[in-house]
């Protein structure tokens, strides 16, 4: 009975130290892909269309742009990178 008590004690740590090295990878990729966020000047009116938003972004040398909720109304806002 030890032999096996001791595999399964070994399989189970070996389980753990995998899960925790796939939790850790992931939050790092999380935290590379950063975006900072900008309203728009000169997008007007409700941002119903996010493609819209980021040509209006784009002339303000921002390569992308999204429809966010800010205070019960969509406004658009720019993104880059941080």
């Amino acid at each position: 009975m030890a032999p096996s008590r001791r595999m399964a004690a070994s399989a189970l740590l070996l389980l753990v130290l995998l899960v925790a090295t796939e939790i850790g990878a992931t939050r790092t990729k999380v935290a590379e892909a950063r975006d900072c966020l900008s309203q728009s000047h000169k997008f007007k009116g409700a941002c119903l269309s996010s493609s819209n938003c980021a040509g209006v972004c784009r002339t303000e040398n921002f390569p992308d742009g999204e429809c966010h909720t800010h205070n019960f109304a969509r406004k658009c806002f720019c993104k880059r990178a941080c």
